[in-house]
């Protein structure tokens, strides 16, 4: 079971998909969505909550997480990495690794084409889980699409043209 985050200070997608024999399966998806009007701080402290308790009732074998782009906003890109770094303590709290991979692995792992257009993602996320169009904010499906990413390319035993990152080992010091 395979816990996709789509990291962002205002609303942070996940969602979680397993493999049953060939097929992929949606366990859950959702948005973590504190709202724009609150400070940094208490979204943060909201978008952690929030994962904790997803973590904890389902408890996931793997997190994977889109990697760090580059921004053309610093202060947009800056607020992302507070949201990406309150995460990865979150999730460094049950001791899970957290995979990365780039936007255009994720597309290429689920569509074919690494330069996808997200509308392609959503229609191919809903193909692949049997699903249909996901319900939800889009970022609830490109948390599904990093999901399946992962388990796509660790189910071969190969990683996503190398690109997979592992984070955090799990072990404790």
């Amino acid at each position: 079971m395979v816990l996709g985050i789509d990291p962002g200070s205002v609303s942070t997608g996940y969602g979680i998909v397993e493999r049953k024999g060939n097929a992929l399966v949606r366990i859950c998806h959702g948005d973590i969505s504190p709202g724009a009007g609150l400070p940094l701080s208490s979204r943060l402290l909201f978008i952690t909550k929030g994962l904790r308790e997803i973590m904890e009732e389902f408890r996931p074998e793997a997190v994977s997480l889109e990697s760090v782009f580059y921004a053309k906003n610093a202060r947009s890109a800056i607020t992302l990495g507070q949201a990406r770094g309150a995460l990865l303590v979150t999730v460094a709290e049950f001791g899970i690794p957290v995979y990365e991979y780039s936007p255009s692995s994720v597309k290429q792992a689920v569509t074919g084409n690494g330069r996808a257009a997200k509308e392609e993602v959503q229609k191919m996320v809903g193909l692949l889980l049997k699903a249909g169009l996901i319900a939800g904010k889009k970022d609830a499906t490109d948390a599904l699409a990093l999901a399946i990413c992962h388990l796509n390319s660790h189910s071969a035993g190969l990683r996503v043209k190398g690109e997979a990152a592992l984070l955090h080992t799990g072990r404790t010091i």
